[in-house]
């Protein structure tokens, strides 16, 4: 059986700010602890999919410059695909129909949500973000992404309102709760010892029972919406072909024939916003 892993870090355990667990700069005062947060979850999940009879796992790292999981401490036998930049399948890099079952480990609650630790979609430019109308986060881009290729998303850990999130978007979908909110840089922490073994325990759940999980699949064709922050955030998408209509100020829209289609063009919007800041005088 086969097993797509794909990791997040700010519903990892421990971690309630982004000066823990950002990116390598000299910002992120606690960033190898982060890492090894982060290889402890992503090793219970894989410990319990194997359990439960997963004999190759793929996954992708896929945080900031997707360079935090510590390979030498991975469960053995695993791939990694480290890395930014490339692909367009975005945090499902490396994904196929091949397939059996896919799993969010250390993923977060969408922008905007209370109680949501470190609460954000891709990018702090982001303030809102619909899919068909529905407004969603990182959790639903991920499950698209699985649910185009016929691979159902079973497990997700996370702060408790990730896993309320997940629950709304997937019925029967396993949870594994690493940490409660109290505010965006807040919250209740469970100790690694005790979501070990919570995480461990959802993944095993989660693989024995996912061919009651049906594959999460957007209609298409696939409108989407995003609201920046910024108006010079929308102003770098908006040059982009693939986004005819600018709504307002701060907000493009755009439908696309697959979901994949519209998939790809949220991460180059993404990627566009970046430069709009940038070229701030």
């Amino acid at each position: 059986m086969r097993l797509f892993l794909s990791a997040d870090i700010e519903g990892i355990t421990g971690l309630v700010s982004w000066s823990q667990c950002s990116r390598p700069d000299g910002k992120s005062y606690d960033y190898q602890f982060a890492r090894r947060m982060m290889t402890h979850d992503v090793n219970a999940a894989i410990r319990g999919a194997r359990m439960a009879g997963v004999d190759e796992v793929v996954m992708k790292d896929s945080h900031g410059n997707s360079k935090n999981l510590l390979i030498e401490d991975l469960e053995p036998g695993v791939r990694l695909v480290s890395g930014h930049g490339a692909g367009t399948d975005g945090m499902m890099q490396g994904i196929d129909a091949t397939f059996d079952a896919a799993i969010l480990v250390g993923y977060h609650a969408m922008a905007g949500t209370l109680g949501g630790v470190m609460e954000h979609t891709i990018t702090g430019g982001i303030h809102r973000l619909w899919v068909n109308g529905i407004e969603s986060g990182e959790i639903g881009l991920s499950a698209g992404v699985a649910g185009r290729y016929g691979v159902p998303l079973v497990m997700i850990s996370s702060d408790a309102a990730g896993c309320v999130e997940a629950q709304a978007l997937i019925p029967g979908i396993e949870t594994a709760v690493t940490k409660t909110g109290v505010g965006r840089y807040m919250a209740d922490l469970k100790h690694p010892s005790e979501t070990a073994p919570l995480i461990e325990a959802a993944a095993k759940r989660a693989i024995e029972n996912a061919k009651g999980i049906k594959p999460h699949v957007w209609d298409e064709a696939t409108t989407i919406r995003i609201e920046f922050n910024r108006a010079e955030e929308a102003d770098m998408g908006a040059k982009l072909l693939s986004v005819p209509t600018r709504i307002n100020g701060y907000t493009v829209e755009g439908t696309y024939p697959t979901y994949q289609e519209a998939h790809r063009v949220v991460w180059n919007l993404v990627a566009m916003s970046f430069e709009g800041i940038g070229s701030q005088h």
